[in-house]
């Protein structure tokens, strides 16, 4: 009698382990989509960071609710159902948490789509402007143009630098890309972008 009351305390306790498993393999497949889905689909910036910043962003959120919010929200959860272990409640919260966390980077890369797209089309347009100026009127800087360095200085407005023959003397433009075709203008400052991010 007594080896048939712990077979079926061992069988719940499997039952709530299999049920309660699903935290760190969501937690691993979770991390590693929001990483794909950070660098497709950013909340911030345009996404150019890479994979690996990506999957820090997306890692240490998911850490952060799983370890700090789950604990907190699986005491509500006990509260509600006394059943269940602290440590299946823990499971299904951090669970419940990680998919929240993706839904909510989806959310709000979807937001900020628009504001990618409206960015990389001014990028384009600065990047023709460059193209077509150093075409007509540097034909010297030609065979450097895909060397450019872009630095943006305001939402329409970015200062590009075309590397020369000498390192502290490039060709330096201001373009405007709030006009179509954008505006281009000679910066007499030759000094490279990289002073001024410095």
């Amino acid at each position: 009698m007594a080896r048939s009351s712990q077979e079926r305390e061992g069988l719940t306790r499997l039952r709530w382990r299999m049920r309660g498993a699903w935290l760190w393999p969501t937690f691993v497949v979770a991390t590693l989509g929001e990483a794909v889905l950070l660098t497709r689909l950013p909340f911030y910036g345009d996404g150019s960071g890479g994979l690996v910043p990506a999957a820090l962003i997306a890692g240490f959120t998911n850490l952060f609710f799983v370890a700090v919010v789950a604990p907190l929200l699986a005491r509500r959860v006990r509260r509600m159902r006394p059943d269940l272990p602290k440590l299946i409640a823990e499971n299904y919260t951090g669970t419940a948490l990680v998919c929240a966390v993706a839904l909510a980077f989806l959310v709000a890369g979807l937001v900020n789509r628009p504001a990618v797209l409206a960015e990389r089309a001014d990028r384009s347009a600065q990047f023709a402007a460059v193209h077509d100026y150093v075409t007509a009127q540097a034909p010297a800087y030609r065979t450097r143009l895909a060397s450019a360095d872009a630095l943006r200085l305001k939402p329409d407005l970015y200062r590009t630098c075309v590397p020369g023959s000498d390192p502290k003397r490039w060709l330096c433009l201001f373009v405007e890309t709030d006009q179509r075709p954008a505006g281009v203008t000679l910066d007499s400052d030759r000094a490279p972008n990289y002073f001024f991010q410095r």
